[in-house]
């Protein structure tokens, strides 16, 4: 887990557990944390998702795939706050029952880089939908995020509602209207988090909710 992740929630003045692969012991954990961040990382399996296989596809981790999907659905039946980000938005849609492109330049094209060869984050510009939960965290409609994917919601689950988009189209953060705290981001605010404010207060947003 890259440091950058503890640096925002401590920044936040939440104090940041880190929850390994493969754990079952939710119950115990949930009794304890009071808000969660579902981070970025490898690719889901493409057969959690009804994607077709693609030479681009990697770091495909089963024990975690199974451990975050099983989690996410705890999350959002217990109506826990939770921050999802990147590969952690992926999961929320598909376990919600949404699915994904599998590589995204095949579908957007490459005008609008969503990582630097090879695999390195670069910026974009993204836009926010005014009066969505994520507008009023935030406090700017547009700004320059730090991406970091090859992959991105496609088909988008009913229960969400997308409120952000980069200017190829391309899906950057949805949200959930019936849950209390739940809003999910293609792109990585831990990275630019200490010297962008709007992307700082997300995780200020999720350590207030989980208050």
């Amino acid at each position: 887990m890259p440091a950058d992740y503890i640096d925002a929630v401590r920044g936040a003045g939440g104090v940041p557990l880190l929850v390994a692969p493969g754990e079952t012991r939710w119950e115990e954990l949930l009794a304890r944390v009071d808000g969660w961040i579902l981070a970025g990382g490898g690719d889901l399996g493409p057969d959690l998702h009804g994607g077709p296989s693609h030479e681009t596809v990697y770091m495909v981790d089963s024990e975690r795939d199974r451990s975050e999907l099983e989690l996410a659905r705890r999350l959002i039946d217990q109506d826990r706050p939770v921050l999802g980000i990147c590969r952690g938005t992926q999961v929320i849609n598909v376990v919600l029952g949404g699915d994904l492109h599998v590589h995204l330049p095949d579908v957007v094209g490459e005008s609008i880089a969503h990582r630097a060869p090879p695999r390195e984050p670069t910026p974009h510009a993204v836009s926010v939908t005014a009066g969505s939960k994520l507008a009023g965290v935030v406090k700017d409609l547009e700004f320059d995020a730090a991406s970091w994917h090859h992959q991105a919601i496609r088909g988008v689950a009913s229960a969400l509602e997308v409120v952000a988009f980069a200017p190829d189209g391309t899906i950057e953060a949805v949200e959930m209207p019936s849950h209390r705290w739940l809003i999910a981001v293609q792109w990585h605010p831990e990275l630019t988090a200490k010297d962008a404010p709007p992307q700082q207060r997300l995780f200020e947003a999720l350590v207030a909710a989980a208050r």
